[in-house]
């Protein structure tokens, strides 16, 4: 790890010797024009993590670089950066929002991003440790046979590392959200939600409520935006925190999440869809219907029940998140996150015989043979999430499709799991019986 952050810092420091001079292209595209100094946080984040990325920096480097710029852009006098235009006529004194400009406030943080890359670069500084319990995670994502890709996801196993959290609680992250009505709501969400998620202060004694809490803030800083810029999209979501040994969950819509232990699925939340019962009783005592046109849909109109964004139809379609947190006891096998895309043609039931069986498959020849126990960890997990977007594609799926594996062992011990328990059989039969959802 330390030799590979040093070769990392030697080529960075090659490509970016100096500050970028003003004027000149960013390396890379700012999410959007103008921010808020609330939205600053995420998508500065995003924008250095995306940087990094695609340089290939160890991920815990990158979390701690970005950390390091971001806290000293936010000690920066920001005012020469305001947007003047944004004190609207229409807008009550009160609710104008200060809106910086996005190019040129990213090109200081990028700037100080090469900084403190140039500074632990000449310092020698001994690189940060990797988080101690590192879950090995694996997505894979397609259009399909949808016209946009509406769907975003996040892993950040670092989570402590990109906040500054030093409490000695180990935390990791991972998310999906499928949008509906264009991408920029998941985008949003996708941004913003974790940093929300950081900044509660009952985070470390009560996930659920944090959680909670950070959909609720996510939900009315996109109102916001979706109002400055006339934005009409919805995202439905799941995210998944892994905190010492709990496992928290929260959603709002369909996209679920299934916890798989010992070959068995756990059951870890109920989606959000309109013909749930209580969904159904909700909205009709807030004077909304649900109408079948195609699915069962909120006032003829959306076909989740809960959402970030689809201002129109608040407060029936709701943003207030559920949450579940589960006990984790070291034999948990992974956890699966995915859109309505995936589940709409597999059911949660179905899923661990489907991993069993991509675990099972020999993958491309390597040096030393194709048998699964011979591959490398990330060939075999990448392989088992796109075999599961494959399948979801063969039964029916038209719609976009991501799934994220989030591994709590390494695979190959699933493949020695004791099959006496008849976990696998029984998965099978539900399979052959039931056959792929349409």
């Amino acid at each position: 790890m330390e030799e590979e952050a040093r070769c990392f810092l030697r080529r960075f420091v090659e490509e970016f010797p100096a500050a970028l001079e003003e004027g000149s292209p960013l390396p890379v595209s700012p999410l959007s024009r103008r921010v808020s100094l609330e939205e600053l946080h995420g998508e500065s984040l995003e924008l250095g993590l995306r940087l990094l990325a695609a340089r290939g920096a160890p991920a815990v480097l990158s979390a701690f670089l970005c950390q390091a710029a971001l806290s000293q852009l936010l000690q920066t006098d920001l005012s020469p950066f305001h947007c003047p235009e944004e004190a609207e006529a229409n807008q009550e004194e009160e609710q104008r929002v200060v809106l910086l400009q996005s190019e040129a406030v990213q090109r200081l943080f990028l700037n100080k991003l090469i900084d403190v890359g140039l500074a632990w670069h000449q310092n020698l500084l001994k690189p940060p440790p990797s988080p101690s319990q590192l879950h090995h995670c694996f997505v894979h994502a397609i259009k399909n046979t949808r016209r946009k890709m509406e769907d975003k996801h996040l892993a950040l196993a670092e989570f402590n590392q990109l906040f500054g959290i030093q409490d000695g609680v180990e935390r990791a992250y991972y998310a999906v959200f499928d949008g509906h009505g264009g991408v920029d709501a998941a985008t949003y969400a996708a941004t913003h939600l974790h940093v929300a998620l950081s900044k509660e202060e009952m985070l470390q004694s009560d996930a659920a409520a944090a959680f909670k809490t950070a959909y609720k803030r996510t939900d009315d800083m996109f109102r916001d935006k979706a109002k400055r810029e006339r934005l009409r999209s919805g995202t439905t979501g799941v995210a998944v925190l892994i905190q010492g040994q709990e496992l928290t969950v929260a959603w709002l819509g369909d996209s679920q999440a299934v916890l798989v232990r010992k070959g068995q699925a756990v059951t870890l939340m109920d989606p959000h869809k309109p013909e749930r019962e209580d969904e159904k009783q909700r909205i009709e005592d807030l004077g909304g219907c649900i109408t079948f046109m195609g699915c069962w849909r909120v006032n003829g109109t959306y076909a989740v029940s809960r959402a970030i964004g689809d201002f129109d139809q608040k407060p029936y379609v709701s943003g207030d998140a559920d949450c579940s947190t589960t006990q984790l006891t070291g034999d948990e096998d992974y956890v699966l996150l995915a859109c309505d895309g995936f589940f709409d043609a597999v059911k949660p039931t179905m899923v661990p015989q489907l991993v069993l069986d991509a675990l099972q498959q020999p993958g491309e020849p390597e040096e030393g043979g194709d048998t699964p126990l011979k591959q490398s960890e990330e060939k075999i997990g990448q392989r088992v999430a796109q075999q599961l977007v494959s399948y979801a594609k063969a039964a029916g799926s038209s719609d976009n499709i991501t799934v994220m594996l989030v591994f709590l062992r390494p695979p190959e011990k699933l493949l020695s799991q004791d099959s006496a328990t008849g976990t696998a059989q029984a998965t099978q039969d539900s399979i052959s019986q039931d056959g792929p959802q349409q």
